[in-house]
């Protein structure tokens, strides 16, 4: 559980290096909570589609949706810093530069590139980055 939250402990630390442990941990957290607030917001859509197409029904769902959306953009804007520093520290794992997780800019396959190197494994022993994470 410890490393579901090790990253926001680590907020701004973008040298170092991270486990792929880490990085997935962190991953199934904000899975799981993106997940919460889509089926949050599902719910207010079937409520919609059950009350039928209303001009007082929408407005009223409308409404109920600016929990859900808030909720979203709140947790997206919390949690994007922590998620471009451990992605760097994953990086410096593999002893790579940070610099790369620019590739995530590229529009289509970017992130793909990047989840590929998120799913290698470190470089065993020390590296210019620091000490290997898995001996600690």
């Amino acid at each position: 559980m410890r490393w579901m939250f090790t990253p926001f402990l680590r907020t701004f630390d973008f040298s170092g290096r991270s486990r792929r442990l880490e990085f997935w941990m962190f991953f199934l957290l904000t899975f799981v909570a993106l997940a919460g607030c889509v089926f949050w917001a599902m719910q207010i859509f079937i409520k919609i589609g059950r009350e039928g197409d209303t001009g007082q029904a929408v407005s009223v769902a409308a409404a109920y949706l600016d929990a859900p959306m808030a909720a979203l953009g709140i947790f997206l804007l919390v949690t994007f810093i922590p998620t471009i520093a451990v992605q760097v520290r994953r990086f410096h794992d593999q002893n790579l530069t940070g610099a790369l997780v620019l590739l995530n800019l590229i529009p289509s396959i970017g992130g793909l590139i990047v989840l590929v190197f998120m799913c290698l494994p470190g470089t065993p022993g020390d590296n210019r980055y620091g000490p290997d994470p898995r001996a600690a």
